[in-house]
């Protein structure tokens, strides 16, 4: 089968290689998935850039964690009712070496998920690390029912998904994002008020959010932590709460004693360590939010197998907030 690999760090264009590779087959409790389309994130770029500093994990990786098909074969311990069915998966180059980036893709039966009716293999090869970890992001606190959330970066993958899914469990949803394009975006996965930055000093950025929420926001999902948690800090109500998923600066100036004195809680979230309990429960309202409605993420481009090189050079360009994806040729 052909798969998409590289065997050391460093540019896309230098240390990508196509090729043919044996076809895997499922072990216990692990399904096998004829991929139709590979979903890029960009973690799985910066893996690729070594921009974590961890080095190889594998001396050989193909990359792609998420990724969508149909499933063609059941190792022992899964029912073989499974064969046919068409899933979104995560996880597949997680503490493993083989990702989606491949005509076929093995993966535990619990994280090859059924994809809902009408719903796309691109759309489903999106969900994985950002919905997961949008899931998280949203509910490591508590319930969010009635409280009001802010989702600093509502554009990215991550903020789409913690806007729609906090917005479906009966939030009142404060997005920021930094264009007016992107406020189309957030606008569209459900966000009741956006805020543009572009041009706003953290000072102008924080009386806009208090405009919006003159008595502080309950919990902030964040994506720059090392930029926004002095806003941040400001706008939290007493008690208030932050998930944080990313950050600039891997040794970001922390307010401590304003965050003290409010009593606020920090989550540093990485989504590969999340509790199996947790995952499943972000696939299942995942799936929840697009039967209900959501309707997705925007695809930006779209690459053959062969062009995977330049299909991370497009994810490291981030042109827009669209999604980037490999189709594979039988992925119809």
């Amino acid at each position: 089968m052909r798969a998409a690999w590289y065997e050391r760090q460093g540019p896309a264009a230098e240390v990508l290689v196509i090729g043919e590779v044996p076809t895997p087959e499922p072990g216990p409790n692990e399904v096998r998935i004829r991929v139709a389309t590979s979903g890029i994130n960009p973690g799985d770029v910066k893996k690729r850039h070594d921009k974590f500093g961890i080095g190889m994990p594998y001396p050989r990786v193909v990359p792609h964690s998420d990724g969508a098909g149909v499933i063609d074969e059941v190792g022992s311990q899964v029912s073989p009712s499974r064969v046919g069915e068409r899933v979104w998966c995560f996880g597949a180059q997680s503490y493993r070496p083989f990702g989606t980036a491949a005509d076929y893709a093995v993966v535990p039966t619990d994280q090859a998920v059924p994809l809902p009716n009408g719903v796309s293999f691109e759309q489903g090869a999106c969900l994985g690390i950002p919905g997961i970890t949008a899931h998280r992001a949203v509910h490591v606190a508590g319930p969010v029912r009635g409280r009001t959330l802010l989702v600093q970066g509502g554009a990215g993958a991550v903020g789409q998904c913690a806007v729609a899914l906090a917005r479906h469990a009966g939030a009142t949803v404060l997005a920021t994002v930094r264009s007016e394009r992107d406020r189309v975006v957030a606008q569209r996965a459900g966000s009741h008020h956006v805020l543009v930055t572009d041009g706003l000093s953290a000072q102008g950025a924080f009386d806009r959010l208090r405009a919006y929420a003159p008595d502080g926001v309950d919990h902030i999902v964040e994506v720059a932590f090392h930029a926004n948690i002095a806003v941040d800090e400001q706008i939290l109500r007493l008690g208030g709460s932050i998930a944080t998923y990313a950050t600039g600066d891997p040794t970001p100036a922390i307010p401590f004693w304003p965050l003290v004195f409010k009593n606020v809680a920090v989550f540093f979230l990485g989504s590969d360590d999340f509790p199996a309990a947790a995952k499943a429960e972000a696939a299942r309202r995942l799936n929840e939010a697009l039967e209900l409605g959501w309707p997705g993420f925007d695809i930006q481009a779209r690459f053959p197998l062969e062009e995977i090189a330049l299909a991370h050079e497009t994810v490291e360009r981030a042109a827009n907030a669209g999604r980037v994806v490999l189709n594979l040729e039988h992925g119809a």
